[in-house]
């Protein structure tokens, strides 16, 4: 009895010994795979952080390349429509050189008429008189004519001798059909003493310039359309009216030979129409 208690005894010894022996081996692989799984853990967490933070800058790239593709868009949209208004642009400014172009040559003919008139008027009236003055101001053809040769002071009643340079001037504007003139009268700054009819300078430069006009129509053949009456008084001088001597050179009727302009518009206007 007792040999089995002794052997019972050794046995749960041995069993004992055994189990702690795989509890300690147990123990150091569960701690093991408990670092192991810390470990994994760890790891795992970083990889998750990593991942967030690349889906993250995913997203931003997607919504830059987004953005990246809508301005490409409008880069696209504003390219053509700039390439568009560059065209347009060149077009206008073509368009308008064309029309300066045009301009110019009808200046240039205005030039050429202007000069061929003056020419004609010097060569007619002559450049021997003094109290004739033919120049071009401005495209404009201006034959100047004292009053001292036109009319007796305070009259409005056209000389004789006046006639027979009007008659001149009369032979140069019904050459030129296309011409209008303008008869435009002055005086000095006198005060014009009225009988009735006239009141001052102003009706008295009017009335001189009607009267030239009836001797132009009237007896040397000049249509009417072609004429225009003005009176200018005593307000567009040449000279100050602080003498008898000039005083007279600003009682004077000026002739305008005006070109109608409107014709070397309608030349540009033709001129454009060819070219469209």
């Amino acid at each position: 009895m007792k040999k089995v208690v002794i052997a019972l005894s050794v046995l749960a010894l041995l069993t004992s010994c055994v189990s702690k022996k795989k509890y300690a081996d147990l123990e150091a692989r569960n701690k093991e795979t408990q670092d192991l799984l810390n470990t994994a853990t760890v790891k795992l967490n970083s990889c998750l952080e990593e991942k967030a933070g690349l889906t993250a800058r995913v997203e931003g790239l997607k919504e830059h390349n987004q953005t990246l593709m809508a301005t490409s868009k409008d880069m696209t949209i504003l390219t053509a429509k700039g390439a568009e208004n560059i065209e347009k642009a060149l077009e206008s400014i073509k368009e308008k050189d064309l029309k300066i172009s045009r301009m110019q040559d009808a200046l240039n003919k205005k030039d050429s008429v202007t000069l061929a008139v003056v020419t004609s008027l010097k060569s007619v009236v002559g450049l021997n008189d003094p109290d004739i003055e033919i120049n071009v101001e401005k495209g404009v053809v201006y034959i100047s004519i004292s009053d001292k040769m036109l009319f007796k002071t305070g009259s409005y009643n056209v000389s004789d001798r006046a006639k027979s340079v009007l008659a001149k001037v009369a032979k140069v504007v019904n050459d030129k059909p296309d011409f209008e003139c303008m008869v435009e009268g002055h005086t000095d700054n006198v005060p014009y003493i009225g009988n009735g009819i006239l009141l001052d300078n102003w009706d008295l430069s009017v009335k001189r310039s009607t009267s030239i006009i009836r001797v132009l129509t009237n007896e040397l053949g000049v249509k009417p359309e072609q004429l225009i009456a003005a009176g200018r008084s005593s307000y567009v001088p040449l000279v100050d009216n602080n003498s008898a001597e000039n005083r007279a050179k600003n009682r004077r009727t000026r002739i305008l030979v005006l070109p109608k302009i409107d014709q070397f518009y309608d030349m540009v206007e033709k001129e454009m129409k060819k070219q469209k």
